[in-house]
C-alpha cells in the first residue's frame, strides 16, 4: 500500500471537518461546487475528498500524452497554464469523456446487455421504462457530465401504442402518468455513482417539421414507424403531467428542449408553438430552440449540431441522434485580454491539449474501457473537443465598452469569437477532429475566475463572471435587446452554449408568450428559457409557481426560492456561496402588459 505523508493525512481529516461544518454541500466541496446535491451526505463526502488526488493523476496523463505527440515544452505549458488559471479543464478530477447525447437504437437491439447487464430489449412499456432509468445510469457512470436521450418521447409513444393501443392517451391515461412518474422520479433520485449526485438528463420535443427531419425515414425493429400524430399528443402530455408533478416536488431533471423550426423569421409550426405558449403561461418552464434549418439540434449541454455544415453531423435513422463533447477546456477571455496574450497562439495550444485528451480516450476504447462506445450509443467521430469561453462581459468592461446592444460591443466579440471559430475548422482539416465553441455555463468557474483574477491584481468588477452576453445585474437592458444580444448578430461565431436564461418576475400571458417565441425567432436566439422563481414553503413543503414572500397555504414566511442556477432547477439555498451571492444580484424583469413584437 502507498501511504500517505502525515501532512497528506492531516489535510484531509481537515477537509472532512470542514465539509462537516459547511452551509450545504455545494460549499463543502472545494473541487466540483455544484447545486445538484441537496443536502450534505457521506457519499458526496466520499466522493469529493480524493478528487484533489484524481487531478493530479489527470492533469499527469494528459501532459504525458501531450509530449508524446508536441513535446515537453508544451507539455510544460500545460501545466502552468492550468495552474496559472489561463485555462480551466471542465471535470478533471474524472477521467471519463465528458458528456454526450446518445442513440437508444442499441438499447431496442440489445437491452443493457453490451454494457454488462443482463436486461435483453424491453418488450413492453414497463420493461421499457426499468431499462431505461438503468440504461441512463449506467451510462452516466461513464461520463462526467450530461447524457441526453432525445428520443426518449418517440420510443415511449412505440411501446405505449403497442401495448395500449393507438388512443392509449385516452384509454389509459393514468397507467401513462404511472410509467413517465417511474422514470422521472427514479432518475431525479441521487446515485452512487454520481457521488450522490442525480443524473444530469436532457430530452427533446419537437415540433412536426423537426420529428420530419429526425425521424422521417426512421424504423423500428419490427419495421413500423414513429406516428407523428401520437407523439404531437404524448409531448403535450407530457409537458402538462410534468408542470403538475412540479407543484409536488423539486423535479429538477429531465432538462426539456422544445426544438422548433422558423420561416420568415416566425415559428413555422403555429400549432407547437401555441401549444409551448399555452404551458409557458401556465408556469411550466423548459427551454426553446430554434434553427431555419431542420438540420440543427440543441440536445447535450446546449451542443448545436448543424449537418449542412461538414464540422457538425448526426445520424438519421437506425443510427438516431449521437453527439456529445469528449473534452471541454474554458479560455478565460477578460485575464486573456487584460494580460494582452495572442488569441491564435492560445487557441493553438488548447487544439492540441485536446488532441492528446482526445487520444487518450482512443487507447481507452481499444483497451475495451468504453463499452457505451462499442454499443453504438455514441462514437467519438460525432463528439466534438470543446473550447469553452468565459468572462466575455467583464473583458469588454475592462476595455471601456458597454456589454449591451452596440455596435462596439458587436464588433469586439466578432474579434475574439471568430479568430477561434476559423481556427477551429482549419484544426478539423488538420488534426481530423471536430472543435466547437461556446459559452460555458460556468456553475462554480465563473466564481473561481473571478478570485483567481482578483489574487493576481486584474481588474475585476463582480464576484463571479456571467455566462451571458450581457451583465444579469444590468436592470436597464430591456428584455428584446436580450434576445437581440443572445441572436444571431452575437452568436454567430459560437456553436453552442450561448443560452438566454430571461428571468421573469411572474409568468406571461399566452399570447405574450407566443410573442416572445416569435421575437426569438426574428432576432435569431436560438436557444432560450423563460425563469420565475417558484415558492418553496419549508413549513408545510407547498410549491407555488409564483415568486412570493409568504406561503399562500399556511402564510408562512419560512421559505425559499427555486430557480436555474445555470440551466437546471435547484433550491436557492442548494446553490454555493458565490452564486447565491449572483443570484441575489439578477435582475428579474416586471411583466410588461404586451411584449415586443418584431
Amino acid at each position: 500500500m502507498q501511504r500517505l505523508n502525515q501532512q497528506q493525512i492531516q489535510d484531509k481529516l481537515g477537509f472532512i471537518n470542514q465539509y462537516l461544518t459547511a452551509t450545504n454541500a455545494a460549499d463543502g466541496s472545494t473541487m466540483d461546487a455544484n447545486a445538484n446535491v441537496t443536502q450534505k451526505n457521506i457519499a458526496t463526502l466520499e466522493s469529493e475528498i480524493m478528487k484533489d488526488f484524481f487531478i493530479q493523476l489527470n492533469r499527469a496523463q494528459v501532459a504525458d500524452k501531450i509530449e508524446e505527440l508536441f513535446g515537453s515544452d508544451l507539455a510544460q505549458e500545460y501545466h502552468r497554464q492550468i495552474e496559472a488559471h489561463e485555462i480551466y479543464v471542465h471535470d478533471e478530477t474524472s477521467l471519463k469523456p465528458y458528456c454526450a447525447s446518445i442513440s437508444l437504437y442499441p438499447f431496442l437491439l440489445d437491452g443493457l446487455t453490451k454494457l454488462g447487464g443482463e436486461s435483453k430489449a424491453p418488450q413492453h412499456l414497463a420493461s421499457f421504462c426499468g431499462s431505461f432509468v438503468n440504461l441512463v445510469f449506467a451510462v452516466s457512470a461513464q461520463f462526467a457530465g450530461a447524457i441526453a436521450t432525445v428520443e426518449f418521447l418517440t420510443y415511449f409513444d412505440y411501446f405505449a401504442r403497442k401495448e395500449f393501443g393507438d388512443d392509449y392517451l385516452q384509454t389509459h391515461a393514468g397507467e401513462i402518468a404511472n410509467h413517465l412518474q417511474h422514470v422521472v422520479y427514479a432518475l431525479n433520485q441521487p446515485a452512487a455513482a454520481r457521488g450522490y449526485q442525480s443524473v444530469f438528463w436532457n430530452i427533446s420535443l419537437y415540433d412536426e417539421h423537426y420529428f420530419d427531419a429526425l425521424f422521417g425515414e426512421f424504423v423500428f425493429p419490427c419495421f413500423s414507424k414513429p406516428q407523428w400524430s401520437s407523439i404531437k399528443q404524448l409531448q403535450e402530455f407530457f409537458l402538462t403531467w410534468f408542470n403538475q408533478e412540479r407543484e409536488k416536488s423539486i423535479l429538477t431533471f429531465p432538462v426539456v428542449t422544445a426544438a422548433m423550426l422558423t420561416e420568415n423569421k416566425q415559428v413555422k409550426d403555429k400549432d407547437f408553438a401555441q401549444m409551448c405558449a399555452a404551458q409557458i403561461s401556465a408556469g411550466n418552464s423548459f427551454f426553446v430552440y430554434q434553427s431555419e434549418n431542420a438540420d440543427s439540434l440543441a440536445s447535450c449541454c446546449r451542443l448545436r449540431n448543424e449537418i449542412s455544415d461538414n464540422t457538425f453531423s448526426y445520424t438519421l435513422g437506425a443510427g438516431g441522434i449521437a453527439t456529445g463533447s469528449i473534452n471541454v477546456i474554458t479560455l478565460n477571455v477578460n485575464r486573456l485580454v487584460q494580460e494582452k496574450r495572442n488569441i491564435a497562439d492560445e487557441i493553438d495550444k488548447i487544439h492540441k491539449y485536446q488532441v492528446a485528451y482526445r487520444k487518450l480516450m482512443e487507447s481507452y476504447l481499444q483497451a475495451g474501457m468504453l463499452p457505451v462506445y462499442d454499443a453504438g450509443f455514441i462514437s467519438l467521430e460525432k463528439q466534438f473537443l470543446t473550447i469553452g469561453i468565459n468572462g466575455m462581459v467583464e473583458a469588454a468592461e475592462y476595455m471601456g465598452i458597454i456589454p449591451g446592444n452596440n455596435r462596439k460591443y458587436q464588433n469586439f466579440v466578432d474579434s475574439l469569437l471568430k479568430p477561434i471559430y476559423d481556427a477551429n475548422r482549419a484544426a478539423k482539416q488538420h488534426f481530423g477532429y471536430m472543435f466547437n465553441t461556446e459559452f460555458v455555463p460556468a456553475e462554480n468557474l465563473g466564481v473561481k475566475n473571478a478570485i483567481w483574477d482578483k489574487q493576481i491584481g486584474l481588474a475585476v468588477l463582480r464576484d463571479c463572471y456571467n455566462s451571458y452576453f450581457y451583465a444579469v445585474e444590468d436592470d436597464e437592458i430591456i428584455h428584446l435587446d436580450k434576445f437581440i444580444l443572445h441572436g444571431k448578430e452575437y452568436t454567430r461565431y459560437l456553436d453552442g452554449g450561448s443560452a438566454l436564461h430571461l428571468n421573469l418576475e411572474q409568468s406571461v400571458s399566452e399570447k405574450n408568450a407566443l410573442n416572445l417565441l416569435n421575437i426569438a425567432a426574428a432576432t435569431g436566439c436560438n436557444y432560450f428559457c423563460i425563469n420565475v422563481k417558484i415558492t418553496l414553503c419549508n413549513s408545510c413543503e407547498h410549491i407555488d409557481k409564483k415568486t412570493l414572500q409568504a406561503c399562500p397555504a399556511c402564510q408562512s414566511t419560512d421559505i425559499d426560492h427555486g430557480t436555474r442556477v445555470i440551466g437546471y432547477l435547484k433550491r436557492v439555498s442548494a446553490f454555493s456561496k458565490g452564486r447565491r451571492q449572483e443570484h441575489q444580484r439578477r435582475h428579474y424583469h416586471a411583466i410588461p402588459k404586451q411584449t415586443h413584437k418584431v
